[in-house]
């Protein structure tokens, strides 16, 4: 079972109640750190992270486990002004969990001003009267200072007054413990919806292909990853303590194929290197990772091309 935030001195629910269970969307604009506290929250890492926006690219669920609740939390693409089809795909992959999720943790930073994304994801939330099923987490609280610190989060508090507030920090957290106490209080009764041991939806090869594109986005520059797919070709288990791991980075100009492999392959090594380490932690087991460079011009408006790395349309909360 799954060791969380929650101890044994957590008073929710007790084990004589029903037992309870539900889906959380976790949702948000690009880099707010919705997955970091997805991890915090369940007590590992599965999903990817980076500093930079739209590391998540899909929609993965989180299972936490308890005696008397199963919380399934749905981390979501950072919602965002679409560029390509590739970008429509994500929108609507995370805007299809507003309707389907029992609760909305509409994940915000506090430590600066409201967004006009943050704004239009606050209208929608009222167009649709969801106001009294949005719990909204002031993340990075720990950032402020002085004035600021008196009121967090005060322009996110008046766009949607229906709303219930939290202040978190994901990165130290702090308020993540009662975070998650009020996420499984707030259950309905129902179901367990997954086998106990169960803490994710995701294939280990689907989140290998997250933790390379992780890699990508912590080692090359800003706009350069987000030109770039991954397709995982091969995984094998090789014998019980070594899998083989063939990918392929497909890059939208030919341009980009230099500044990924770098001098004599360096940079390609050091992407390669550090994915394989996050794999291992990942798999508990030694991985030969083999990545491959290939062009593929305007790949995210390509359907097939999408449809290959996973991608598909109209995809919602619960799968």
């Amino acid at each position: 079972m799954t060791e969380t935030l929650l101890n044994s001195n957590d008073e929710i629910p007790h084990a004589a109640e029903p037992f309870k269970s539900g889906y959380v969307a976790v949702v948000g604009r690009p880099n707010v750190g919705k997955s970091t506290l997805t991890n915090r929250l369940l007590g590992q890492k599965i999903a990817a992270v980076s500093p930079r926006p739209q590391t998540t690219q899909r929609n993965q669920l989180s299972i936490i486990t308890t005696d008397s609740a199963q919380l399934i939390l749905i981390d979501t693409p950072g919602i965002h002004r679409a560029k390509n089809k590739l970008g429509e795909i994500m929108n609507d992959a995370a805007k299809g969990t507003f309707t389907d999720a029992d609760w909305i943790l509409w994940i915000v930073d506090a430590s600066e001003r409201i967004s006009a994304d943050d704004t239009a994801i606050a209208e929608t939330f009222r167009k649709l009267n969801l106001s009294g099923s949005v719990i909204v987490a002031l993340n990075k609280i720990d950032l402020l200072r002085g004035k600021s610190r008196e009121n967090p989060g005060a322009d996110f508090r008046s766009a949607l007054p229906g709303a219930s507030f939290i202040e978190i920090s994901a990165q130290t957290g702090m308020g993540c413990a009662e975070l998650l106490k009020t996420l499984i209080e707030r259950l309905p009764e129902g179901p367990r919806f997954f086998d106990p041991d169960q803490i994710t939806d995701l294939y280990e090869r689907e989140i290998v292909r997250d933790l390379i594109r992780e890699a990508l986005l912590m080692n090359l520059d800003e706009e350069i990853p987000h030109s770039i797919g991954v397709r995982i070709d091969e995984f094998v288990d090789r014998s019980d303590t070594q899998s083989y791991i063939q990918a392929t980075l497909l890059l939208d100009r030919e341009a980009h194929k230099s500044i990924v492999i770098g001098r004599n392959g360096s940079m390609l090594k050091k992407i390669g290197t550090d994915a394989r380490v996050e794999i291992e932690k990942l798999l508990d087991r030694k991985a030969y990772l083999e990545l491959r460079v290939k062009t593929a011009k305007n790949w995210m408006n390509n359907p097939a091309v999408l449809k290959t790395m996973g991608f598909q349309p109209d995809r919602g909360g619960r799968r």
